[in-house]
């Protein structure tokens, strides 16, 4: 953990917050990441005082080509409040989001507790209630590639979750790396991919969550939700655009933007 105090660079985000500052200018490459990682929970906790309830997580860069991108060995995490998730057909305002961009991902619920450290994936399938696809509602509130730090630190481009048809239980064989996604945007296939672009495996995604939240002090709790990653990479969204996802066999999400 880091050893600077990290109380005022909480309080200076804080503010910059409340003027719609979300990528301080006076904190650039002046944190490391575990130290965005400090802020990120240090914003967290001032927003569940002022009445948010956290509801799960968010996993990113569960690639390796985009570790590599961003010179870092594993993955990234981010939180979700209650005001994150919307049902499939939702309507966003396009002018209401930052730069938004929208990521295919499957969203896992947990039935029991998770907690690290030493979680393998069998413990992980174990910890799943149930598996929907989703997808992620992201915004670009600043530099994320030249200021990773940053960006932890106001929780990875995270603003709203989609979530399609529900699987549950989730069966016994059923393998989450085999699922065939496909994504249309205004009627065109951009994109496919399989689970496996997550990390191989998407419980390989939830493992780790498990293990580097302990790190932190915290553990995944029956109920919460986790986004374990995009399939696929991002995509720009405009007013006048309707995305939707087809996960087989788990079935469609979808969502317009106004």
């Amino acid at each position: 953990m880091t050893s600077r105090d990290i109380a005022p660079i909480v309080e200076s985000f804080w503010q910059s917050r409340q003027r719609g500052v979300y990528f301080p200018p006076e904190w650039f490459d002046r944190l490391s990441l575990e130290e965005g990682y400090q802020v990120q929970l240090g914003l967290l906790a001032r927003r569940l005082a002022a009445g948010a309830r956290l509801i799960g997580w968010k996993v990113g860069l569960t690639s390796r080509a985009m570790q590599e991108q961003f010179r870092v060995p594993e993955p990234l995490f981010g939180y979700l409040l209650d005001d994150a998730p919307h049902p499939s057909g939702a309507r966003f305002q396009a002018a209401a989001l930052i730069q938004p961009g929208v990521e295919n991902e499957l969203c896992l619920c947990l039935g029991t507790d998770l907690a690290g450290p030493g979680v393998d994936e069998a413990a992980a399938r174990a910890a799943v209630a149930a598996v929907c696809p989703a997808l992620e509602i992201a915004e670009t509130r600043g530099d994320f590639t030249g200021q990773l730090a940053v960006a932890i630190a106001d929780n990875i481009q995270q603003r709203y979750i989609v979530l399609g048809p529900e699987t549950a239980p989730l069966p016994p064989d059923f393998d989450l790396a085999a699922v065939q996604a496909r994504v249309v945007i205004n009627g065109a296939e951009v994109a496919t991919a399989t689970g496996a672009a997550v990390l191989g495996q998407p419980l390989r995604s939830l493992a780790w969550l498990a293990n580097k939240l302990v790190q932190h002090g915290y553990l995944l709790r029956a109920g919460d939700l986790v986004m374990t990653g995009s399939l696929t990479r991002q995509f720009p969204l405009a007013a006048g655009t309707h995305v939707a996802t087809t996960v087989a066999p788990l079935g469609t999400v979808e969502a317009y933007f106004d």
